[in-house]
């Protein structure tokens, strides 16, 4: 492909025979590379390179001062203000980091378009708007201090520019601004050399005066790369050029060079995509599809797809060029030490009432850190076991030790040694590096250069704050870490000319490719929108000349088709989602470009639904599993197992067959499970001294001073180690005791009513017996009763529930629904024990009765079965009939769990 930079290295050669005395300035240094190996593939002999060089470090070079480090700057800035500010209004230095950012940006636009600030600050302190904030003779003191931090702005940009010349080091605008002021004596001393600038569009007014002046002294050729397409006066992208080409003097009597001729042959696809992640999926098949990557970019406007890209390459790419920095956010290592600053910040935020304990999910986030795994995986898994199972919300480092034997714990006193924290930041950092020179050894690959990425941050932090001390706790460390974090980058190394050549948009300046894919172009990305964060007002920026919104729009315009204008094969990608990651519009470049392309290929994709038959899932009762099953129906079977299986079989399978129960977990928050078991246990405590004896209003009124006493207990005992006094657990306590109160105020009603209430057992464990035929060993019914009690001559069977139950819930009359609807399982609960009492009690001559009362719908009372066929009325009596058609159905259900020919088989209509 006949590229723009080999159009200018031909260009070059036929003009001068000895090309080693030119220095050519390129925009990037990725288009420095790519004009060397024009170069080469051009020389008809052995030849000395001439010197290439990027802008930013020819502008290095012109000024004489060396660019600073965006952290170093930060400091050295902190420095000047603390110097220069009255000690009363010194913000600390993580107010400081927050906003610094933002005023050395600016600073940064001041110098490179040469802006004279005594003017402009004067002027910005002076406009309209500022004003209008004292219009009164007493301003408050918001007023006052936004007006004076203006003033501010102007003494700290003066001081900060004289501490950094001093030290030949700046910020890109001072070195501009330098280079600027040095450019007669450079001229005077470069008179006989000649400079090259090629692929240049928006210049700074800075760059446009040394361009100037150098091509007017006839040492400097420049060239351009546009058409007749962007030179024409309704194009935004040829705003910056046509300026240059018209206004410069140096043109009224020189050629301008080039205007190029467009390549009229171009298969252009604009491809609407649903997501990012559809974007790049989309762009892996594109690729899969090509043989030679050579002349291939792949240009992301959205730079936060980069993981999700590198992710997502097909086989066949097997070289790529990646000029953007991978963010070191997104890397793992990072959030490590997030998870050790949380962790100690957390501690101290809990302190007062905590005694200065470690918040239980901080711990668990420290000890699962991947990285701490890999040294001590084992240990720190049990460790974290102990914990769950004890319940620990608050911990301290003794408590972590006392979990693990003494062996145990000096295999994790690398671990163990994170949770104490100086309060010396220094020492601090510090162990941030031990820790890194210890995890290095257990990790391969990649993960050493990122280990070794956060290990040169450290230093850095540690040699700064050594040198300038502004650091001063670990809040603030935290707070400059997850800065660092979103600022900083961890560089790509790879062979720049060979394979597919992956970039962001900036990254293209100059550069020329076959084949071209660009994702996320749309409106708010590509361009950028009008969002921009500086202290100078719009019209400000307008008067001075400094960039805006407008400017930058016509930058990314003039790159999006200079990129596209020797392209062949343009793949252009947009998000149709409106969402938080796409505001779902596609550029207006992609618009310009279908208006001038009527033929161009537009097309919505998405992702390929396949058909998937869902297997459900079976598990065939071998020898094993029934002899399992034998052994767990000759030990009992409970009412809930029988519902479990009901529910699902496989789940019954789990629980019974594999073992396997729920997984345990810290309760911050009082469960459920363990709110109705302490309810339970109460309600025992308290009817306990009156079993086989009549309960008296005297007696349920002497129970209400007991509730309190007898919650915090059982609460003790259930919810170890929890907190009962505060927040929702305090809510819940009180519901607790609410729960009760109410159920012992019914009790007081019907004793009001002059009836008689004898508690016959409580918590009763009751088990029988009994034979199927086709089953060569009995089965044992097993069960435990909350409450059995007589009120006026009718024995009631009681189950308590802590969730909602209503009377819907216990009415049947057709048996057979018992084993195929988990709604009646509790029913089938009910109907169990009833006949568990009757084949263990001798109080059969008695009435009898069986239900629920559930503490979510006290109202409703006793909740009785319901056996009646008429809808309206209720038929509650349990006769010894119905128990015996009861007893048919639960025979069915464990002749199926125990058939060895029927397998457990998944329910495909889970309830829940």
């Amino acid at each position: 492909m006949n590229s723009f930079i080999s159009k200018v290295v031909k260009d070059i050669s036929s003009r001068y025979k000895n090309i080693s005395d030119i220095t050519f300035i390129l925009p990037s240094q990725r288009s420095c590379v790519f004009l060397k190996e024009q170069f080469i593939a051009q020389s008809n002999g052995v030849h000395f390179l001439p010197k290439i060089i990027s802008i930013e470090n020819f502008i290095q070079e012109l000024a004489e001062v060396n660019l600073i480090d965006n952290t170093q700057l930060i400091f050295e800035f902190y420095s000047v203000y603390k110097s220069k500010i009255p000690t009363e209004s010194i913000d600390s230095f993580e107010t400081f980091s927050q906003w610094a950012t933002v005023a050395l940006h600016d600073f940064n636009d001041l110098d490179s378009y040469l802006v004279d600030t005594d003017t402009f600050f004067s002027n910005l302190r002076d406009i309209k708007r500022l004003n209008e904030w004292f219009q009164d003779k007493q301003p408050s003191k918001l007023a006052f201090n936004y007006f004076q931090f203006f003033e501010y702005l102007n003494i700290l940009y003066k001081a900060l520019y004289k501490v950094l010349k001093i030290k030949k080091v700046g910020y890109q605008g001072l070195i501009y601004r330098e280079a600027t002021d040095n450019l007669e004596y450079f001229i005077q001393n470069n008179s006989e050399n000649k400079f090259v600038f090629a692929g240049f569009n928006a210049l700074n007014k800075a760059e446009e005066t040394i361009f100037q002046e150098l091509l007017n002294n006839n040492i400097a050729t420049i060239y351009w790369d546009v058409n007749a397409t962007i030179l024409d006066p309704q194009n935004e992208a040829g705003f910056f050029i046509r300026k240059y080409k018209s206004e410069w003097p140096y043109y009224k009597k020189h050629p301008f060079l080039w205007e190029e001729v467009e390549v009229s042959s171009k298969n252009i696809k604009i491809i609407g995509t649903p997501k990012n992640i559809t974007q790049v999926k989309y762009t892996g098949e594109l690729l899969s599809n090509l043989l030679n990557f050579n002349e291939t970019a792949l240009v992301l406007a959205d730079e936060n797809l980069l993981a999700l890209t590198l992710n997502s390459f097909p086989t066949n790419v097997k070289n790529v060029n990646i000029t953007m920095g991978y963010p070191l956010k997104d890397i793992p290592i990072a959030s490590l030490f997030e998870k050790l600053f949380k962790l100690h910040l957390n501690q101290q935020k809990f302190s007062d009432s905590n005694n200065g304990r470690f918040y239980f999910k901080d711990v668990l986030k420290v000890l699962n850190d991947p990285f701490l795994n890999q040294l001590n995986g084992e240990i720190l898994q049990k460790l974290i076991s102990k914990i769950k199972f004890e319940n620990s919300i608050f911990l301290t480092l003794k408590d972590l030790q006392d979990f693990l034997t003494e062996q145990e714990c000096n295999k994790l006193s690398l671990v163990f040694s994170l949770f104490n924290f100086s309060s010396d930041v220094n020492a601090i950092i510090k162990k941030c590096i031990h820790l890194i020179t210890e995890i290095k050894e257990f990790v391969i690959g990649v993960e050493k250069e990122y280990l070794f990425r956060f290990y040169n941050i450290f230093q850095q932090l540690e040699t700064l704050n050594t040198s300038y001390n502004h650091i001063e706790n670990l809040k603030t460390l935290s707070l400059f870490y997850n800065q660092l974090l979103q600022n900083e980058k961890l560089s790509f190394q790879g062979e720049p000319l060979k394979g597919l050549q992956l970039m962001g948009m900036l990254e293209t300046r100059a550069l020329d490719f076959e084949t071209v894919i660009i994702t996320s172009v749309n409106e708010g990305i590509l361009p950028g929108g009008k969002n921009e964060i500086s202290f100078i007002p719009f019209d400000v920026k307008k008067y001075f000349g400094l960039p805006t919104y407008q400017e930058k729009d016509a930058i990314f315009s003039y790159h999006f088709q200079r990129l596209l204008q020797r392209a062949t094969h343009i793949f252009l990608l947009y998000n149709t989602e409106t969402d938080g990651y796409g505001s779902g519009e596609k550029s207006r470049f992609l618009t310009k470009i279908e208006i001038n392309n009527p033929t161009i290929q537009h097309k919505t994709i998405s992702p390929i639904v396949q058909n998937s038959e869902k297997n459900i899932l079976e598990i065939t009762k071998t020898p094993e599993i029934n002899e399992q099953l034998k052994e767990v129906f000759t030990k009992g079977i409970s009412p809930s197992a029988i519902a479990n299986y009901i529910y699902n079989p496989v789940k019954f399978y789990e629980q019974k067959i594999l073992k396997i129960g729920d997984k345990n977990e810290v309760e911050e928050t009082i469960a459920v499970n363990t709110m109705g078991t302490v309810i339970h246990e109460v309600l025992e405590a308290l009817y306990k001294p009156f079993i086989n004896a009549y309960v008296t209003k005297s007696d349920v009124k002497a129970m209400f001073n007991k509730i309190e006493p007898l919650l915090v207990l059982n609460f003790e005992e259930y919810y170890k180690k929890g907190n009962i006094k505060t927040g929702k657990n305090k809510l819940i306590f009180e519901v607790c005791r609410n729960h009760i109160e109410r159920f012992l105020k019914q009790e007081l009603d019907i004793l009001n009513n002059n009836k008689q209430l004898k508690i016959i057992a409580l918590e009763k464990q009751l088990e029988t017996l009994i034979t199927i035929e086709g089953i060569d060993f009995p089965i044992k019914l097993k069960g435990i009763v909350d409450r059995i009690d007589e009120l006026d001559g009718v024995v009631r069977i009681i189950d308590y529930k802590t969730g909602k139950v209503e009377a819907k819930d216990l009415k049947i009359n057709d048996f057979s629904l018992l084993k195929e609807d988990y709604k009646y399982t509790k029913a089938l609960q009910v109907l169990m024990y009833s006949y568990l009492f009757t084949q263990n009690l001798d109080l059969i001559s008695k009435p009898l009765e069986a239900g629920i009362i559930s503490f979510k719908n006290l109202n409703a009372g006793f909740l009785k079965m319901n056996f009646s066929e008429k809808k309206g009325t209720v038929e509650s009596l349990i006769q010894p009939e119905n128990l015996e058609v009861f007893l048919v159905t639960l025979k069915e259900i464990i002749s199926e769990i125990l058939n060895p020919e029927i397998p457990f088989k998944q329910n495909e209509n889970l309830p829940f």
